[in-house]
């Protein structure tokens, strides 16, 4: 694979890796508080945790370079903070992607968890467990399929983005360009060999991965209806 262009690719999977880290921190406590919560305010949390999935990656991209760019009271104090803007850099390509895959992290973790008898549940309660404590004592141990494959889903769907990574981040060498810009520009060159062995890569990182969990069919209860842009 002599025309993979391999500093995309390692940016690519340091990307992906930072945002499924980012995103599994952020995904245990809110996939709890929507399964174990009474709040009115779940509804909208649903639905605003859930939006990416339909919602086109170029507008979510275009939100954030707005909001990100130097034009906007946010984008300059940001700007300001860090010494540059967030947009068409590294930096803001995690904060896009953390938001293009938050589904692909909660869904799968607020699934499993509500498959948790709410008998045992309740049995913690009575022996004095807490709302951490029982998150961190039954539903993470007894849903640990579940936020294995929120992980994969997370960390596969963030390696095959482009609206966003294109919107906000550009195409930037060693700073923003990842595998699936390097794949659009040989296509646009029509270096179709060198395209034909990046989609390749990329393939087979998708397989791998998804074999390795559809081979314990036990998580499949656990994982999204949707998987798709």
């Amino acid at each position: 694979m002599a025309s993979i262009d391999w500093q995309a690719f390692a940016l690519t999977l340091r990307l992906a890796a930072l945002t499924t880290v980012i995103l599994l921190v952020v995904a245990v406590p809110t996939a709890s508080w929507l399964v174990l919560g009474r709040s009115r305010l779940r509804p909208l949390v649903e639905a605003l945790t859930g939006l990416p999935l339909i919602l086109p990656p170029t507008v979510l991209g275009f939100y954030l370079l707005v909001l990100l760019g130097p034009r906007t009271a946010p984008g300059r104090l940001i700007g300001q903070i860090l010494g540059h803007p967030l947009a068409f850099s590294f930096a803001g390509l995690v904060v896009g992607s953390c938001l293009y895959s938050l589904p692909f992290a909660i869904q799968p973790l607020a699934a499993g968890f509500a498959a948790i008898d709410p008998n045992m549940l309740d049995a913690a309660r009575l022996l004095g467990a807490g709302r951490v404590r029982l998150v961190g004592t039954v539903l993470i141990p007894i849903a640990m399929r579940s936020l294995i494959a929120a992980g994969v889903l997370t960390f596969l769907h963030t390696v095959g983005e482009f609206g966003v990574v294109l919107m906000l981040g550009g195409d930037i060498p060693g700073a923003t360009r990842t595998l699936s810009i390097v794949l659009y520009n040989q296509v646009e060159n029509f270096d179709y060999g060198a395209a034909n062995q990046t989609a390749l890569l990329m393939l087979l990182l998708s397989v791998v991965a998804l074999v390795l969990i559809y081979s314990r069919p036990r998580l499949l209860s656990s994982l999204p209806e949707r998987h798709h842009d």
